[in-house]
């Protein structure tokens, strides 16, 4: 009965006027900024996050949230209509969901995308509900040495299912490792690697970093490669699915939520891995009228289903360990110390109605994508043509004040430039981006529990084996890195990776 009396909590914290309207500006927001190609919800989160020092610290995280799972949304609109994914995670849909627009069925696709999210997203909320309780109790019992051993699970694993080779990966999590480091060390007071730079005493801002490789990497890259957009000319017609489609799609949208609510936690993994594994799955299980690649209506609501449930349980780790699963919560994360809270299972005990509240609106802004988006699709479309040499402008104006208001110094703005310029070398060289924010974040509290667990035990490194928790997770980062590595699955993995 707890579970109920937490929701109603939650609904009461969440329907507040304040926090309603917070929630409606996030999902918003997310759907403009999935609508359009070129800046994502990493990089609009971390320009917001000035913005969220005047807020409580429910209504901050509720509008952030907002953002990430309705970007999520935002990105099938443009993938089925002009075959321009907004968001990584909807390059699948665009596969199938394209195909239908060009043939007359775009009402079809986008009905299909929308009820397979809202029932994603809906059983997502549930179970981080169900399973952020006993979580966060089990968390609760954790030591240093735990924590260490579960953020070396977590790096490891956001290697092993990052896109491309494993080496480009470890690299950049060792960049992010790295760049952590910078500043003043905690225990000594001694300043390092900062080059005799004053600015850099206090470290290197993760949002600074955020911005420079999701922002302005993405807005170079996509200068670079700015192509014509053609855009659907038949009207968009017939919203309403028969009989026959929803038995069509309802095995699809199951297998793809119970995908994606696992990969989702999963670190790396989250919605654009749920996306295609949900894919590959469909193409081996479902028997659609049409071949998948064709207009396949199953390869549209596996794959949107699976992102959206993917994206919100990724929330399960950050909100019961206090560990991002991706960049989306490394700056969730963020948001919560910039508001004094320190992230962690001790939350839930501490703050119940930021906790269930979050969890709340979760559920509401689900319903707010389904009752505003599909009336709204002609208003996406017209964003879809305005021109990006336009947009860029404005989203680098943006970048900048954001950044210059964290501190109020332009040495941000500077850094922000030279890792832009990397964030697009990085994105050249086909080094994903999102293992060295990871790292980043991940880098200094690794090294706090590191040093932790070295005082308790007096510099005894077998502390991380005696204890069998800490063991358990270094061994699954090592067998899950020595499969990685296996000649056999590695040639399947970049085999897969290509294919995408």
């Amino acid at each position: 009965m707890d579970i109920f009396a937490n929701l109603w909590l939650g609904l009461q914290t969440a329907c507040s006027f304040a926090n309603l309207l917070y929630c409606f500006v996030g999902v918003a927001l997310g759907t403009a900024i999935g609508v359009l190609p070129g800046l994502g919800p990493v990089a609009t989160i971390a320009m917001l996050l000035p913005i969220t020092f005047g807020l409580s610290p429910d209504s901050a995280l509720i509008m952030l949230a907002g953002i990430y799972y309705g970007a999520q949304y935002g990105g099938s609109t443009t993938a089925i209509l002009v075959n321009l994914p907004g968001e990584a995670s909807s390059v699948v849909t665009a596969l199938d969901g394209y195909k239908m627009a060009r043939s007359g069925e775009a009402g079809r696709a986008l009905a299909t995308a929308a009820v397979g999210s809202f029932f994603a997203g809906t059983v997502a909320t549930i179970l981080i509900a169900v399973f952020s309780p006993p979580l966060t109790a089990m968390a609760l019992k954790f030591l240093a040495p735990e924590y260490f051993s579960l953020m070396v699970l977590g790096l490891i694993a956001s290697i092993i299912l990052a896109h491309g080779s494993l080496i480009r990966a470890l690299g950049m999590v060792l960049i992010g490792l790295i760049l952590g480091l910078v500043g003043t060390d905690v225990t000594t007071g001694i300043m390092r690697y900062t080059f005799g730079i004053p600015e850099l005493v206090d470290g290197i801002n993760f949002v600074v970093i955020a911005m420079a490789m999701f922002g302005i990497g993405e807005v170079i890259s996509n200068l670079t490669g700015e192509s014509g957009r053609v855009l659907l000319t038949k009207k968009v017609t017939g919203l309403l699915l028969s009989r026959d489609d929803l038995k069509r799609i309802v095995g699809p949208i199951l297998r793809g939520t119970a995908l994606g609510s696992i990969l989702g936690i999963l670190p790396g993994g989250g919605a654009m891995l749920s996306s295609f594994a949900s894919y590959v799955v469909e193409k081996k299980i479902a028997t659609p009228k049409v071949p998948f690649g064709e207009g396949a209506i199953e390869g549209v609501a596996g794959p949107e289903s699976a992102n959206n449930a993917g994206a919100q349980t990724s929330f399960i780790p950050m909100l019961t360990l206090g560990i991002p699963s991706n960049p989306v919560m490394a700056l969730m994360i963020g948001a919560m110390i910039i508001q004094g809270i320190q992230p962690g299972p001790a939350v839930m005990t501490e703050q119940p109605g930021l906790f269930w509240g979050l969890i709340a609106s979760m559920w509401i802004g689900n319903v707010m994508l389904l009752v505003l988006n599909l009336p709204l699709i002609g208003i996406w479309v017209k964003m879809i043509l305005v021109p990006y040499h336009f947009l860029y402008p404005v989203i680098l104006v943006l970048c900048a004040i954001g950044v210059y208001s964290l501190s109020n110094t332009t040495m941000d703005i500077y850094l922000m430039a030279l890792f832009g310029l990397l964030g697009y070398v990085f994105r050249r060289l086909d080094c994903e981006p999102a293992p060295l924010l990871l790292g980043m974040v991940l880098g200094p509290m690794m090294e706090e529990y590191l040093r932790r667990a070295l005082l308790i035990s007096r510099g005894d490194p077998t502390v991380f084996l005696r204890r069998p928790i800490s063991a358990t997770l270094l061994a699954l980062a090592l067998a899950g890195l020595v499969i990685a590595i296996l000649p056999t699955v590695a040639k399947k993995r970049e085999a897969a990776f290509q294919g995408d």
